[in-house]
């Protein structure tokens, strides 16, 4: 019954993703935004919001957890959302290998830590030094591992502000391949020829 049930949600997310997967990229007019006023993205992870479940989420789908920070009226994420993430290429990379949970850096939704704490999406911002829209933040595997760990220890990589799609999709790559064990990101990139 489970595996029955699991089929028709598999196909009926298939059919509702189909479309938006081979649609062209998104336009300015097409944006629809949240209650908080950040753009609305459908496939962006559902959550509680408490960090340490999403981590778990993430990896129990064979994927990693990604946060954006966002901000009402910021230019580079709407940006963000039309260029990078309207791209059926880039956003079917990204929803393959990530959960992405979207926090506004001046919100009020009460967010649990990795350690435990519970704060605003503001006081979380501050707590990890996200000073810019967008930010992406990527965090380590392990919730065991990360929750002694200084907050900015516990991120594998961050990008802050806009990104051009080829370096913004080398940025999940990057994060996905797991080349923040090797090197960095601007190394990683110039290895890459972005």
């Amino acid at each position: 019954m489970l595996s029955s049930m699991l089929s028709r949600r598999v196909l009926i997310g298939a059919a509702l993703a189909g479309p938006a997967l081979t649609s062209a990229k998104l336009r300015a007019e097409e944006l629809k935004l949240n209650e908080d006023g950040l753009p609305h993205v459908e496939w962006f992870l559902q959550s509680l919001l408490e960090l340490a479940d999403d981590v778990a989420l993430a990896q129990q789908n064979g994927k990693r957890l990604a946060v954006m920070w966002e901000l009402r009226g910021c230019p580079y994420c709407r940006e963000t959302h039309i260029k990078n993430l309207g791209d059926p290429a880039i956003a079917s990379y990204i929803r393959t290998n990530f959960e992405v949970l979207q926090l506004n850096v001046a919100g009020d939704r009460k967010v649990v830590d990795l350690d435990g704490e519970t704060l605003s999406e503001r006081r979380l911002a501050e707590k990890y030094g996200v000073r810019f829209t967008p930010t992406f933040q990527f965090f380590g595997e392990s919730v065991d591992a990360m929750k002694a760990k200084a907050p900015r220890a516990r991120e594998v990589a961050r990008a802050q502000g806009y990104l051009e799609p080829k370096h913004f999709q080398a940025l999940f790559r990057f994060v996905a391949e797991k080349a923040y064990e090797k090197g960095t990101l601007r190394d990683y990139l110039r290895a890459q020829g972005a």
